[in-house]
């Protein structure tokens, strides 16, 4: 896939020892760094918040406390999963890697990995994972694993990402499955339960990333990446914020009334929620008023997005003790 003139020769036009260039082979870098360079391109951060939202399933779908084994298998399966999943997309991903302030750092932008080290650590990480989970859980978790990085790399990265504003919208899905697979290593089925927080997590991702993007658009912009605040004015991407904030709030309530939650989740969701649409009609307001710059406090939506859905699945994984 082509990127725009700017992006190729922003990238052609960087000094060797970037991508190709003549700086030393990664095999003579010091240890402790290539080490840490791989740990890197699995993106420990986003994974955490992965397992944020498998692990308090397995408590729900348990009613209980699940076997700590169990756990553990499958944090490990989900962790390798994700893992490989973000290192093929540094891979596909390094030209603009390279031409984007923010991950101007990552291991292939500083040659600390090679393309084709990081190549096979994305796929030998998803054979394992996939593995992992076949074996040690149950094959439907295994499924549902390959089937996240394969949609995260293929229809995200590669077909998505660099073509349309919705790639966030749609992409999303692959960090949505963690919640089925959560369900799915304890019971080894479907049920309502984890579609709707799957449906939960769908509405979370555009307002959760879009504050983001509006903050670093102009890096996707020289990227060529057409993130919605790219193209779109600052008044139009929050009220799609807002939309999207109201029928995420909306759908989490939902787990009540079908049976699968108490009153301690429904006052939590109520909580969370209520102060998740308040910061979202802050920020519509502020973008209304043509507020640009650190003045539009866009990351302060960004930031409660990760501390809701924190709050909100401890929830899931408190409520079955209190019923």
């Amino acid at each position: 896939m082509s990127l725009s003139g700017v992006c190729v020769t922003a990238v052609e036009s960087r000094p060797a020892g970037v991508l190709g260039g003549t700086s030393p082979s990664p095999v003579h870098r010091p240890f402790g760094a290539r080490a840490k360079a791989f740990v890197a391109l699995t993106k420990p951060r986003i994974i955490e918040l992965l397992l944020i939202t498998t692990v308090p399933v397995m408590f729900l779908a348990q009613r209980g406390v699940p076997s700590l084994k169990l756990v553990l298998l499958t944090c490990l399966g989900g962790y390798l999963s994700a893992g490989g999943a973000n290192a093929l997309n540094m891979y596909i991903d390094r030209d603009i890697d390279a031409v984007m302030d923010r991950t101007s750092q990552r291991p292939l932008v500083t040659g600390m990995v090679s393309p084709r080290e990081c190549l096979a650590f994305g796929i030998g990480l998803g054979v394992v994972s996939t593995l992992l989970f076949g074996l040690t859980v149950n094959w439907l978790s295994a499924w549902l694993s390959l089937g996240a990085l394969l949609f995260y790399v293929v229809v995200y990265t590669m077909i998505l990402k660099r073509r349309t504003a919705q790639n966030i919208v749609w992409g999303g899905i692959a960090g949505c499955l963690p919640v089925l697979i959560g369900w799915s290593s304890v019971t080894n089925s479907m049920s309502w339960a984890p579609v709707i927080l799957f449906l939960v997590m769908f509405f979370w991702t555009p307002p959760h990333y879009w504050p983001l993007s509006m903050k670093v658009k102009d890096d996707y912009a020289r990227a060529g990446v057409p993130m919605l605040p790219v193209i779109a004015s600052n008044k139009v991407v929050a009220r799609q914020i807002v939309i999207y904030s109201w029928v995420m709030v909306a759908v989490s309530l939902l787990l009540t009334p079908l049976g699968y939650t108490g009153w301690f989740y429904t006052v939590v969701a109520l909580a969370a929620g209520g102060f998740w649409l308040w910061e979202a009609h802050g920020l519509q307001n502020r973008a209304k008023a043509e507020i640009t710059g650190a003045k539009l406090k866009e990351m302060r939506l960004f930031h409660w997005s990760i501390t809701y859905v924190s709050i909100l699945f401890v929830a899931v994984a408190v409520d079955p003790f209190l019923r």
